[in-house]
């Protein structure tokens, strides 16, 4: 259940071994939130549900990919604009001497960060207290507490410190966003690529076509990549999700010169524009499109993006997950089916494990599992 990375690879994997394999999507589109397609007023390859660009350091993923189509090299170059002024991101030594007005080397910026930093917190619990133990009150404003509150609609110390231990501080002029060895975009982007990852003759892929429990009896196996409270009607509540919403426009020439421009004040009420164009530098457009992104709670029609995973959501999913273990015949695999934020890579790289793991058990006669991997 799902057209997207998980269940087309998971699929292809089945496919490739003489298993049947049905997909089946509610959307009219295959690739899931990874959806890409022309823009028909000015031929840009758009993200439909928000840019994404792979990275990884597993060369059997990065393989695995390229299998079906070829990457163009790409490098994530972020910028933002805070206090009238335009920065890069991740702070690096340029943000730092350009925010403070200075001209410090590596280790004197690496020295001038910690007597900004608040040493009096020792064991940082929440986003907030991450962000001054390491970087100081006047970068965590600039940068990260406006953006935050508006990415996750509530107060950076109501956060974890393990979002923030995802965003680096570089004391070098690095503006590479990621650094993972491989990076790229697919040539044709990420619905044409999944659609090559379904190319097989023993999957039949039915769009438009919602999945339901009475389903289950119909098949030797589902993997089930929806939303795993969905899956049980929401009987125990909802799990919280953010989502987004696009304003679109388009500009004659180049708007920004950049793909991404964060927002971090809490007066700008969108968190970004994304000018999608620059996701494809191999490519010449005049003209561009380009998106305002706005997240707010995740509504029962909405599309589900971010799960929230605080306290009240990590209690609620427990109860999911036990219910899910005692679910005959269903894997949950995904992002929305094991409640995670995955990058691509990493989604690709447990549904190859998945798969493997389902063909070995079923080989041996082994029960399967719900979960393939830890919740």
């Amino acid at each position: 259940m799902g057209a997207g990375f998980s269940c087309a690879v998971i699929g292809r994997k089945l496919a490739e071994a003489n298993h049947q394999v049905t997909i089946v999507d509610s959307r009219p589109h295959v690739a899931g939130n990874c959806h890409t397609e022309r823009d028909s007023g000015t031929d840009v390859m758009v993200h439909v549900y928000g840019p994404h660009i792979f990275h990884t350091d597993d060369q059997e993923v990065w393989k695995y990919v390229n299998r079906f189509m070829p990457f163009k090299p790409y490098t994530n170059r972020v910028k933002t604009t805070s206090c009238g002024q335009v920065f890069s991101l991740p702070i690096n030594l340029h943000t730092i001497n350009q925010f403070f007005g200075k001209t410090m080397r590596p280790e004197e910026a690496r020295e001038f960060i910690e007597t900004q930093a608040d040493t009096s917190i020792e064991n940082p619990q929440t986003f907030e207290e991450q962000a001054l133990r390491f970087v100081g009150k006047d970068l965590y404003e600039a940068f990260f507490k406006g953006y935050t509150q508006k990415q996750w609609g509530c107060h950076p110390s109501e956060l974890p410190a393990s979002i923030l231990k995802r965003l680096p501080v570089r004391f070098n002029y690095n503006d590479n966003y990621f650094f993972h060895r491989y990076q790229g975009m697919p040539e044709h982007g990420y619905t044409q690529l999944v659609e090559g990852i379904l190319d097989h003759p023993n999957i039949s892929v039915h769009l438009n076509t919602r999945f339901t429990r009475d389903q289950i009896d119909g098949y030797d196996h589902v993997f089930f990549s929806g939303p795993l409270d969905g899956f049980f009607d929401y009987e125990l509540g909802r799990l919280g999700y953010r989502t987004l919403d696009f304003e679109k426009f388009t500009y004659q020439g180049d708007y920004q010169g950049c793909a991404v421009m964060n927002y971090g004040e809490e007066g700008v009420p969108y968190t970004r524009i994304t000018e999608h164009k620059h996701f494809s530098p191999w490519e010449e457009h005049e003209a561009s499109t380009c998106y305002k992104e706005y997240s707010r709670a995740c509504g029962e029609e909405d599309i589900p993006y971010y799960p929230v995973r605080l306290v009240e959501e990590k209690a609620l999913l427990a109860d999911y997950v036990a219910k899910a273990r005692e679910v005959e015949k269903v894997t949950f695999v995904g992002r929305l089916g094991t409640y995670r934020y995955l990058d691509m890579d990493v989604t690709i790289r447990e549904a190859l494990d998945t798969a493997r793991g389902f063909l070995e058990r079923a080989a041996n006669d082994e029960p399967i599992p719900a979960f393939f991997v830890e919740v």
